[in-house]
């Protein structure tokens, strides 16, 4: 299952933009000159580093992709649930507690040690179930949002005269930018009502949940429908250029990479393996192990940047959807308010931490399993 054959090198989760259907090549006669004693090896100064084709939206078994997809996100999801848990528990801490309730410490050591010793290791899967209801069809309408998003961005940018780079950049933040307005369609109904559920120890908080169905329930009641989506607006201003951002960011760091380190994988043999092309023709490949070391580091500088950038609104967002207006209606500028009175500007950076591993993580496993995943689901293989 390591053959690189189909593997792209730019992606999403989970992605290489939509280049050339041939592999792209790295010419080793961009490569710095070779040492003294290379000149006595035979002339290979054709021969170039190709990337494996990218898998297109059209070469994918749509049913496969969606329930290998389903179950294989599902499982990265449970792993990296603690670190959402933790940053929200943080983003909603208040400043100080009410008297006789001991707060939330500001470090994030020191808040899930606390949230351990307080509440027990199962406090950190509240919500859980929930959460992966929504996971399925939010997941769906992402990766299907993705995927045509980008098939039809990347060549109509090419055929509009954009360099490669650019299209590419293009491609992957229209995608993004798709997919995070698509599945916050289910996201935020299952955003609100898990982390209602997420923060049921917070000191600050009034509203108690047996569970999903009860969180529902009582939201409903409560605000109505409306209730389910309260700051479904700051959710898409938050992840649709977190989104952008992301894939933008994937995209440029591949390439940023791969033309760094190209030349020498060329030049010494390092990582890549030779393909035989017939007619005595041949060219270099990218091992597996490199494509993931590759796809690894790109999607941890995407997730830094990402969380780094949409911090605040994430804030916002979290205390938008889990704190109780004291009676008046929840707006932006109230939360932006009440956030900055209670901490500063440093208030909307709570969580950061967590965020920043959790994104980092998510994307280098997401990437990993996203390609994995579109392997799998070759039509051609």
């Amino acid at each position: 299952m390591c053959d690189t054959r189909g593997t792209k090198l730019l992606q999403l989760v989970l992605l290489s933009p939509p280049c050339r259907h041939g592999g792209e090549a790295i010419d080793r006669a961009d490569a710095p000159p070779p040492p003294p004693d290379a000149a006595a090896e035979k002339d290979e100064g054709s021969q170039g580093l190709h990337l494996p084709e990218d898998i297109r939206w059209e070469r994918l078994d749509k049913a496969r992709f969606f329930v290998l997809g389903a179950g294989l996100f599902s499982a990265v999801s449970a792993a990296l649930y603690p670190a959402v848990v933790l940053k929200t528990r943080l983003q909603v801490a208040p400043a100080a507690a009410a008297p006789g309730a001991a707060a939330l410490p500001p470090s994030a050591l020191a808040a899930a040690t606390a949230i351990l010793r307080r509440e027990g290791p199962l406090a950190f899967y509240r919500g859980f179930a929930t959460s992966l209801a929504g996971t399925v069809p939010a997941r769906a309408l992402y990766m299907g949002a993705l995927e045509a998003t980008r098939s039809a961005v990347g060549p109509a940018a090419l055929s509009l005269g954009a360099p490669e780079p650019a299209a590419s950049a293009a491609a992957g933040a229209a995608a993004g930018l798709a997919a995070a307005v698509a599945a916050q369609v289910v996201w935020t109904p299952v955003d609100v009502i898990s982390q209602r559920l997420m923060v049921q120890g917070n000191p600050c908080l009034a509203s108690h949940y047996r569970g999903g169905l009860d969180a529902f329930r009582k939201i409903v009641a409560s605000d109505g429908l409306r209730g389910l989506y309260r700051g479904f607006g700051m959710s898409i201003l938050t992840y649709a250029p977190s989104n952008a951002v992301w894939w933008a960011t994937y995209s440029l760091s591949q390439r940023i990479i791969w033309s760094g380190i190209g030349c020498y994988l060329c030049e010494y043999g390092v990582g890549v393996q030779q393909i035989d092309l017939g007619d005595g023709d041949s060219s270099l490949q990218p091992g597996c192990k490199t494509v993931m070391a590759v796809q690894g580091v790109s999607a941890a500088m995407a997730g830094g940047a990402s969380a780094l950038v949409t911090m605040p609104l994430d804030t916002i967002k979290t205390r938008m959807q889990v704190m109780d207006g004291d009676g008046e209606p929840i707006t932006v500028g109230r939360t932006v308010r009440r956030l900055i009175k209670e901490g500063g500007w440093a208030a909307c950076y709570r969580g950061l931490g967590p965020r920043w591993a959790s994104m980092s993580l998510s994307a280098t496993t997401m990437i990993t399993t996203y390609e994995f995943l579109k392997r799998l689901s070759d039509k051609g293989q």
